[in-house]
Protein backbone atom coordinates (compact mmCIF):
# COMPACT_ATOMS: atom_id res chain seq x y z
CA UNK A 1 0.00 0.00 0.00
CA UNK A 2 2.76 2.01 0.81
CA UNK A 3 4.61 2.28 -2.43
CA UNK A 4 1.54 2.60 -4.63
CA UNK A 5 0.36 5.43 -2.58
CA UNK A 6 4.07 7.48 -3.27
CA UNK A 7 4.27 5.86 -6.61
CA UNK A 8 0.88 7.42 -7.57
CA UNK A 9 1.42 10.97 -6.05
CA UNK A 10 4.93 11.15 -7.63
CA UNK A 11 4.71 10.29 -10.35
CA UNK A 12 1.22 10.44 -11.65
CA UNK A 13 -1.08 13.20 -10.72
CA UNK A 14 2.36 15.88 -10.23
CA UNK A 15 3.18 14.99 -13.97
CA UNK A 16 7.41 15.53 -13.11
CA UNK A 17 9.76 14.91 -10.48
CA UNK A 18 9.03 15.66 -6.93
CA UNK A 19 9.92 18.83 -5.21
CA UNK A 20 11.83 17.00 -2.79
CA UNK A 21 12.46 13.28 -2.99
CA UNK A 22 12.76 11.71 -0.32
CA UNK A 23 16.26 10.06 1.78
CA UNK A 24 16.02 6.78 0.54
CA UNK A 25 15.18 8.40 -3.47
CA UNK A 26 17.21 10.86 -3.35
CA UNK A 27 20.58 9.18 -2.72
CA UNK A 28 19.20 5.64 -4.04
CA UNK A 29 22.66 5.06 -5.93
CA UNK A 30 24.76 6.02 -2.65
CA UNK A 31 22.72 3.33 -0.88
CA UNK A 32 22.85 0.94 -3.66
CA UNK A 33 26.81 0.97 -3.78
CA UNK A 34 27.25 1.33 0.08
CA UNK A 35 24.87 -2.39 -0.17
CA UNK A 36 27.44 -3.47 -2.83
CA UNK A 37 30.39 -3.00 -0.65
CA UNK A 38 29.74 -4.14 2.74
CA UNK A 39 30.49 -6.89 3.56
CA UNK A 40 30.23 -6.82 7.77
CA UNK A 41 27.29 -7.87 10.07
CA UNK A 42 23.89 -6.54 9.77
CA UNK A 43 21.88 -6.81 12.31
CA UNK A 44 18.21 -8.60 11.29
CA UNK A 45 16.23 -6.70 8.52
CA UNK A 46 19.35 -4.02 8.26
CA UNK A 47 19.49 -3.12 4.62
CA UNK A 48 23.47 -1.84 5.19
CA UNK A 49 25.72 -2.57 8.35
CA UNK A 50 25.86 0.15 11.32
CA UNK A 51 29.43 0.71 9.47
CA UNK A 52 28.10 0.91 6.28
CA UNK A 53 25.00 2.95 7.64
CA UNK A 54 27.82 5.34 9.63
CA UNK A 55 29.66 6.14 6.40
CA UNK A 56 26.41 7.02 4.71
CA UNK A 57 25.72 10.35 7.26
CA UNK A 58 29.14 11.00 7.81
CA UNK A 59 30.35 10.81 4.21
CA UNK A 60 33.72 8.68 2.39
CA UNK A 61 34.83 7.00 -0.56
CA UNK A 62 34.16 3.35 -1.06
CA UNK A 63 36.76 0.86 -2.64
CA UNK A 64 35.41 1.02 -6.26
CA UNK A 65 35.70 4.89 -5.86
CA UNK A 66 31.91 5.65 -5.60
CA UNK A 67 32.04 9.02 -3.25
CA UNK A 68 29.50 9.24 -1.01
CA UNK A 69 28.39 12.84 0.60
CA UNK A 70 28.19 13.27 3.83
CA UNK A 71 24.53 14.39 5.38
CA UNK A 72 25.50 15.11 8.56
CA UNK A 73 28.41 17.15 9.30
CA UNK A 74 29.45 16.98 13.42
CA UNK A 75 31.01 14.60 15.85
CA UNK A 76 32.08 10.92 14.71
CA UNK A 77 31.12 9.53 17.81
CA UNK A 78 27.57 10.81 18.45
CA UNK A 79 26.36 9.05 15.19
CA UNK A 80 28.36 5.83 15.89
CA UNK A 81 25.75 5.93 19.12
CA UNK A 82 22.52 6.70 17.24
CA UNK A 83 23.53 3.81 14.91
CA UNK A 84 24.65 1.56 17.36
CA UNK A 85 21.23 2.61 19.56
CA UNK A 86 19.09 1.21 16.71
CA UNK A 87 21.08 -1.98 16.85
CA UNK A 88 20.05 -2.40 20.60
CA UNK A 89 16.23 -2.89 21.97
CA UNK A 90 16.70 1.04 22.94
CA UNK A 91 14.67 3.62 21.00
CA UNK A 92 16.55 6.84 20.22
CA UNK A 93 15.77 10.35 20.91
CA UNK A 94 17.60 13.42 18.82
CA UNK A 95 17.23 16.04 21.35
CA UNK A 96 19.09 19.76 20.62
CA UNK A 97 18.15 22.96 19.61
CA UNK A 98 15.60 24.05 16.36
CA UNK A 99 17.74 23.86 13.69
CA UNK A 100 20.97 21.49 14.40
CA UNK A 101 19.34 18.66 12.10
CA UNK A 102 17.29 16.14 13.88
CA UNK A 103 14.44 15.57 11.33
CA UNK A 104 17.74 15.51 8.57
CA UNK A 105 19.78 12.86 10.87
CA UNK A 106 16.30 10.80 11.79
CA UNK A 107 15.26 10.38 8.04
CA UNK A 108 18.33 9.79 6.57
CA UNK A 109 18.78 6.69 9.45
CA UNK A 110 15.85 5.20 8.65
CA UNK A 111 16.46 5.52 4.69
CA UNK A 112 19.78 3.77 5.38
CA UNK A 113 18.47 0.87 8.05
CA UNK A 114 15.33 -0.05 6.66
CA UNK A 115 15.15 1.71 3.35
CA UNK A 116 11.81 3.36 3.61
CA UNK A 117 11.86 6.78 5.80
CA UNK A 118 8.24 7.05 5.68
CA UNK A 119 6.93 5.59 8.41
CA UNK A 120 6.77 8.90 10.58
CA UNK A 121 4.43 10.49 12.59
CA UNK A 122 4.50 14.28 12.77
CA UNK A 123 4.06 15.53 16.95
CA UNK A 124 1.97 18.46 17.39
CA UNK A 125 -0.55 19.75 20.08
CA UNK A 126 -3.29 17.55 18.55
CA UNK A 127 -2.08 14.11 17.85
CA UNK A 128 -4.23 11.76 18.53
CA UNK A 129 -3.82 8.99 20.32
CA UNK A 130 -4.67 6.78 16.70
CA UNK A 131 -1.86 8.35 15.18
CA UNK A 132 0.51 6.45 17.66
CA UNK A 133 -1.67 3.41 18.06
CA UNK A 134 -4.21 2.33 15.66
CA UNK A 135 -7.71 3.88 14.36
CA UNK A 136 -10.38 2.26 12.26
CA UNK A 137 -12.45 2.80 8.74
CA UNK A 138 -15.47 3.46 10.24
CA UNK A 139 -17.72 2.35 7.48
CA UNK A 140 -16.32 -0.96 7.59
CA UNK A 141 -16.80 -0.75 11.48
CA UNK A 142 -20.64 0.20 11.25
CA UNK A 143 -20.76 -2.53 8.21
CA UNK A 144 -19.39 -5.71 10.06
CA UNK A 145 -17.88 -4.44 13.61
CA UNK A 146 -14.36 -4.57 14.86
CA UNK A 147 -12.08 -6.59 12.56
CA UNK A 148 -8.64 -6.35 11.45
CA UNK A 149 -10.44 -5.41 7.71
CA UNK A 150 -11.43 -2.43 9.55
CA UNK A 151 -8.67 -1.34 11.65
CA UNK A 152 -6.13 1.12 10.29
CA UNK A 153 -2.57 0.87 11.28
CA UNK A 154 -0.15 3.48 12.68
CA UNK A 155 2.95 3.98 10.68
CA UNK A 156 4.68 2.54 14.68
CA UNK A 157 2.28 -0.32 14.20
CA UNK A 158 3.02 -0.99 10.81
CA UNK A 159 7.18 -0.85 11.36
CA UNK A 160 6.46 -3.07 14.11
CA UNK A 161 4.74 -5.76 12.34
CA UNK A 162 7.63 -5.57 9.25
CA UNK A 163 10.41 -5.13 11.58
CA UNK A 164 11.12 -1.38 9.95
CA UNK A 165 12.10 2.00 11.77
CA UNK A 166 9.57 4.15 12.66
CA UNK A 167 9.90 7.80 13.17
CA UNK A 168 7.92 10.55 15.44
CA UNK A 169 9.01 14.02 14.90
CA UNK A 170 8.97 16.67 17.89
CA UNK A 171 7.88 14.26 20.71
CA UNK A 172 7.30 17.06 23.67
CA UNK A 173 4.87 18.79 21.63
CA UNK A 174 2.85 15.42 21.75
CA UNK A 175 0.38 15.46 24.79
CA UNK A 176 1.49 13.74 27.58
CA UNK A 177 -1.81 11.10 27.83
CA UNK A 178 -0.59 10.29 23.60
CA UNK A 179 3.04 10.10 24.43
CA UNK A 180 2.42 7.26 27.29
CA UNK A 181 1.23 5.25 24.35
CA UNK A 182 4.48 4.34 23.72
CA UNK A 183 6.04 3.03 26.57
CA UNK A 184 4.06 -0.47 26.18
CA UNK A 185 5.25 -0.24 22.67
CA UNK A 186 8.95 0.44 23.83
CA UNK A 187 8.86 -1.67 26.79
CA UNK A 188 6.93 -4.71 25.95
CA UNK A 189 7.32 -4.50 22.27
CA UNK A 190 4.07 -5.04 21.74
CA UNK A 191 0.43 -2.53 20.98
CA UNK A 192 -2.42 -4.51 22.34
CA UNK A 193 -5.56 -4.73 20.61
CA UNK A 194 -8.34 -5.10 23.04
CA UNK A 195 -11.26 -4.61 20.93
CA UNK A 196 -10.10 -7.55 18.77
CA UNK A 197 -8.72 -9.30 21.44
CA UNK A 198 -5.48 -9.64 20.11
CA UNK A 199 -1.62 -7.85 19.97
CA UNK A 200 0.60 -6.79 17.71
CA UNK A 201 4.32 -8.02 18.15
CA UNK A 202 6.90 -6.32 17.19
CA UNK A 203 9.55 -8.35 14.99
CA UNK A 204 13.10 -8.06 14.91
CA UNK A 205 14.92 -5.05 12.98
CA UNK A 206 11.78 -2.50 14.65
CA UNK A 207 12.77 -0.09 16.20
CA UNK A 208 11.88 4.01 16.85
CA UNK A 209 13.83 7.36 16.48
CA UNK A 210 11.99 10.61 18.28
CA UNK A 211 13.02 13.86 17.75
CA UNK A 212 12.75 17.46 20.13
CA UNK A 213 13.66 20.38 20.90
CA UNK A 214 15.93 21.30 24.09
CA UNK A 215 13.47 25.07 23.69
CA UNK A 216 10.22 22.80 24.08
CA UNK A 217 10.80 22.06 27.87
CA UNK A 218 7.76 22.64 29.90
CA UNK A 219 5.61 22.05 26.30
CA UNK A 220 4.48 18.56 26.93
CA UNK A 221 7.94 17.23 29.43
CA UNK A 222 8.86 13.61 28.89
CA UNK A 223 7.60 11.45 31.66
CA UNK A 224 10.59 9.75 33.69
CA UNK A 225 8.96 6.48 32.74
CA UNK A 226 9.38 7.35 29.14
CA UNK A 227 12.19 8.96 29.16
CA UNK A 228 13.87 5.68 30.33
CA UNK A 229 12.89 3.69 27.14
CA UNK A 230 15.34 6.08 25.33
CA UNK A 231 18.60 6.48 24.44
CA UNK A 232 19.30 10.38 24.11
CA UNK A 233 21.58 11.71 21.78
CA UNK A 234 22.02 15.71 21.80
CA UNK A 235 22.86 16.93 18.66
CA UNK A 236 24.90 20.23 18.94
CA UNK A 237 25.21 23.44 16.94
CA UNK A 238 28.28 23.40 14.56
CA UNK A 239 31.17 23.74 16.74
CA UNK A 240 33.45 26.52 14.44
CA UNK A 241 32.34 28.85 11.90
CA UNK A 242 34.43 26.31 9.01
CA UNK A 243 31.92 23.73 9.86
CA UNK A 244 28.46 25.47 9.53
CA UNK A 245 29.95 27.51 6.17
CA UNK A 246 30.17 24.17 4.67
CA UNK A 247 27.09 22.57 5.99
CA UNK A 248 25.48 25.87 4.63
CA UNK A 249 27.06 25.81 1.30
CA UNK A 250 26.57 21.77 1.19
CA UNK A 251 23.00 22.06 1.32
CA UNK A 252 22.26 25.43 -0.54
CA UNK A 253 23.88 23.59 -3.46
CA UNK A 254 21.98 20.58 -3.14
CA UNK A 255 18.47 22.69 -2.85
CA UNK A 256 19.36 24.83 -5.36
CA UNK A 257 19.87 22.24 -8.13
CA UNK A 258 16.46 20.42 -7.28
CA UNK A 259 15.27 23.96 -7.98
CA UNK A 260 17.04 24.39 -10.99
CA UNK A 261 18.73 27.73 -9.92
CA UNK A 262 22.44 28.51 -11.06
CA UNK A 263 24.98 28.66 -8.79
CA UNK A 264 26.25 31.25 -7.49
CA UNK A 265 30.03 32.00 -8.58
CA UNK A 266 31.32 34.10 -5.91
CA UNK A 267 28.52 32.83 -3.34
CA UNK A 268 30.65 31.87 -0.65
CA UNK A 269 31.57 35.50 0.36
CA UNK A 270 28.14 35.96 1.19
CA UNK A 271 27.62 32.39 3.45
CA UNK A 272 30.34 33.31 5.44
CA UNK A 273 29.26 36.72 5.86
CA UNK A 274 25.51 35.20 7.08
CA UNK A 275 26.77 32.69 9.17
CA UNK A 276 29.07 34.99 10.88
CA UNK A 277 26.30 37.41 11.78
CA UNK A 278 23.78 34.21 13.10
CA UNK A 279 26.93 32.86 15.60
CA UNK A 280 27.76 36.13 16.72
CA UNK A 281 24.52 36.98 17.66
CA UNK A 282 23.55 33.47 18.85
CA UNK A 283 26.78 33.52 21.25
CA UNK A 284 26.56 37.17 22.07
CA UNK A 285 29.95 37.66 21.28
CA UNK A 286 31.92 39.05 18.61
CA UNK A 287 34.45 36.57 16.54
CA UNK A 288 37.42 37.68 18.23
CA UNK A 289 35.63 38.18 21.48
CA UNK A 290 36.23 41.60 21.79
CA UNK A 291 32.73 42.63 21.85
CA UNK A 292 29.61 41.53 23.57
CA UNK A 293 26.66 41.72 21.63
CA UNK A 294 23.06 40.93 22.67
CA UNK A 295 21.02 38.21 21.75
CA UNK A 296 17.79 38.22 19.78
CA UNK A 297 15.21 36.24 20.42
CA UNK A 298 15.29 33.78 17.45
CA UNK A 299 17.14 30.89 17.63
CA UNK A 300 19.19 31.86 14.25
CA UNK A 301 19.95 28.09 13.58
CA UNK A 302 22.12 26.89 10.52
CA UNK A 303 18.51 25.74 8.97
CA UNK A 304 17.57 29.41 8.78
CA UNK A 305 20.83 30.81 7.79
CA UNK A 306 20.65 27.90 4.22
CA UNK A 307 16.74 29.45 4.44
CA UNK A 308 18.22 32.88 3.88
CA UNK A 309 21.46 32.07 1.07
CA UNK A 310 19.04 29.66 -0.48
CA UNK A 311 16.24 32.94 -1.10
CA UNK A 312 19.03 35.57 -1.75
CA UNK A 313 20.34 33.12 -4.60
CA UNK A 314 16.98 32.86 -5.90
CA UNK A 315 16.67 36.69 -5.82
CA UNK A 316 20.34 37.28 -7.73
CA UNK A 317 18.95 34.55 -10.25
CA UNK A 318 15.60 35.94 -10.90
CA UNK A 319 16.29 39.29 -10.43
CA UNK A 320 20.00 40.49 -10.58
CA UNK A 321 22.68 38.87 -12.54
CA UNK A 322 22.99 35.67 -10.94
CA UNK A 323 25.98 36.25 -8.71
CA UNK A 324 24.60 35.91 -4.77
CA UNK A 325 25.36 40.09 -3.30
CA UNK A 326 24.84 41.39 0.07
CA UNK A 327 21.71 43.11 -1.07
CA UNK A 328 20.38 39.26 -1.93
CA UNK A 329 20.88 38.30 1.78
CA UNK A 330 20.15 41.39 3.93
CA UNK A 331 16.33 41.07 3.88
CA UNK A 332 16.71 37.64 4.40
CA UNK A 333 18.60 38.09 7.70
CA UNK A 334 16.73 41.00 9.11
CA UNK A 335 13.55 38.61 8.64
CA UNK A 336 15.55 36.30 10.56
CA UNK A 337 16.91 38.57 13.30
CA UNK A 338 14.34 40.45 13.74
CA UNK A 339 11.07 38.54 15.17
CA UNK A 340 10.35 40.81 17.95
CA UNK A 341 9.77 43.92 16.39
CA UNK A 342 10.39 46.59 19.13
CA UNK A 343 13.27 44.51 21.19
CA UNK A 344 15.09 42.80 18.23
CA UNK A 345 15.30 46.01 15.37
CA UNK A 346 17.35 47.73 18.57
CA UNK A 347 19.73 44.50 18.87
CA UNK A 348 20.24 44.76 15.32
CA UNK A 349 20.53 48.36 15.03
CA UNK A 350 23.20 48.29 17.53
CA UNK A 351 24.92 45.05 16.08
CA UNK A 352 24.86 46.83 12.21
CA UNK A 353 26.55 50.30 13.75
CA UNK A 354 28.68 48.95 16.51
CA UNK A 355 30.28 45.75 14.49
CA UNK A 356 29.29 45.61 11.19
CA UNK A 357 29.61 49.32 10.29
CA UNK A 358 33.48 49.19 11.38
CA UNK A 359 34.55 45.64 9.95
CA UNK A 360 36.89 45.77 6.95
CA UNK A 361 35.78 44.45 3.94
CA UNK A 362 31.89 44.50 4.90
CA UNK A 363 30.71 48.31 4.15
CA UNK A 364 28.61 47.16 0.90
CA UNK A 365 27.39 44.62 2.99
CA UNK A 366 26.32 47.26 5.80
CA UNK A 367 24.87 49.58 3.25
CA UNK A 368 21.92 46.65 1.71
CA UNK A 369 21.13 46.24 5.73
CA UNK A 370 20.70 49.11 6.18
CA UNK A 371 18.36 50.03 3.57
CA UNK A 372 16.15 47.42 3.96
CA UNK A 373 16.20 48.17 7.65
CA UNK A 374 15.31 51.77 7.33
Amino acid sequence: MTVSVRTAVAGGEAGGEVLRPHAEDAFADELKALAAADDRPRPIRWRLSPWAVATYLLGGTLPDGTVITPKYVGPRRLVEVAVTTLATDRALLLLGVPGTAKTWVSEHLAAAVSGDSTLLVQGTAGTPEEAVRYGWNYAQLLAHGPSRDALVPSPLMRAMSDGMTARVEELTRIPADVQDALITILSEKTLPVPELGQEVQAVRGFNLIATANDRDRGVNELSSALRRRFNTVVLPLPATPEAEVDIVSRRVDQIGRSLDLPAAPDGMVEIRRVVTVFRELRDGVTTDGRTKLKSPSGTLSTAEAISVVTNGLALAAHFGDGVLRPGDVAAGILGAVVRDPAADRVVWQEYLETVVRERDGWKDFYRACREVSA
